[in-house]
């Protein structure tokens, strides 16, 4: 059954989100990371709404999701998507995540052990392996410069407000291969609309102390991922430089992988037969 994929909005207690949503079947929702929002899903619902109902929220602070001064902490992030799911009327989900959504996705995972069924990760290592390996050589890379930069309060909202998208242009220049499947124009605009750049980088600042000490606290208890866990990476991709299944083997009892070829960071829209292909693998029950 071929569905068309809808825009909506959710009213989640305070909290108006945007979201896409195509298909039927089991909850799959899919989490955007930085700088972009729930579009970038597109070139990959709708073959996954064969099988799921597939939903794409902006994130807090991104897109047509309203953009408060608070809650960027992964943790209240997740439980915005939580609060969506069970507004659709599902307890149990799957979640994928790339970039700043896959922590979000992690994050629901740890604190709300049971009701994700697996979870999919794309292009990133966790956040406390990020900090725990952050050194001079992270410090001055292309791909990690930027988190110490954006934790600064004000000073990016300043300089990268002053031509939003020659900021954001850089990284859609550094961070691909295949830079022109990106809609580029589409996160161009979101980006430049009131309050978008500073939720943003609100969502980094966040990363120290905030999300390193819920972190941390879960490490210290021994809690690890103990769904299905399926690691994507580009070949030119910013967790590309790591071991990437090797450290997530720290954080999780059953983890696979791969990486993409011919790929940068973007994923879902660099090489999306490529990464459909892994996820109906990895998602769907064998026959």
């Amino acid at each position: 059954m071929h569905t068309m994929v809808e825009s909506r909005m959710a009213d989640l207690g305070g909290l108006r989100m945007h979201y896409l949503i195509e298909g039927d079947g089991p909850l799959l929702v899919l989490l955007h990371g930085w700088p972009q929002t729930g579009h970038c899903w597109r070139p990959i619902m709708p073959s996954l709404a064969e099988h799921f109902t597939v939903v794409a929220p902006d994130l807090r602070g991104y897109g047509r999701t309203d953009k408060p001064a608070t809650g960027y902490d992964k943790r209240t992030m997740a439980a915005d998507i939580h609060a969506l799911a069970r507004s659709l009327g599902h307890s149990t989900i799957m979640l994928a995540g790339h970039d700043r959504g896959a922590r979000v996705a992690h994050r629901y995972a740890l604190d709300h052990p049971g009701e994700v069924e697996r979870l999919v990760v794309m292009d990133i290592i966790p956040t406390r392996e990020m900090w725990r390996r952050f050194d001079m050589k992270t410090g001055v890379a292309a791909s990690t410069w930027h988190w110490t930069f954006h934790l600064q309060p004000d000073l990016p909202e300043l300089l990268a407000g002053q031509n939003v998208r020659a900021y954001l242009n850089y990284f859609f220049e550094k961070w691909t291969v295949q830079r022109s499947r990106l809609e580029v124009e589409e996160y161009m605009r979101a980006f430049e609309q009131p309050g978008a750049l500073r939720a943003g980088f609100d969502d980094y600042r966040a990363s120290f102390p905030h999300d390193a000490e819920h972190d941390d606290a879960d490490w210290d208890a021994g809690r690890r991922l103990e769904l299905p866990v399926l690691a994507l990476w580009g070949a030119a991709g910013l967790a590309s430089r790591v071991p990437v299944l090797d450290v997530w083997r720290d954080y999780a009892l059953d983890v696979r992988g791969a990486e993409i070829s011919d790929c940068g960071h973007f994923l879902a829209e660099e090489q999306p037969d490529a990464v459909l292909a892994h996820l109906h693998d990895f998602l769907l029950p064998r026959d």
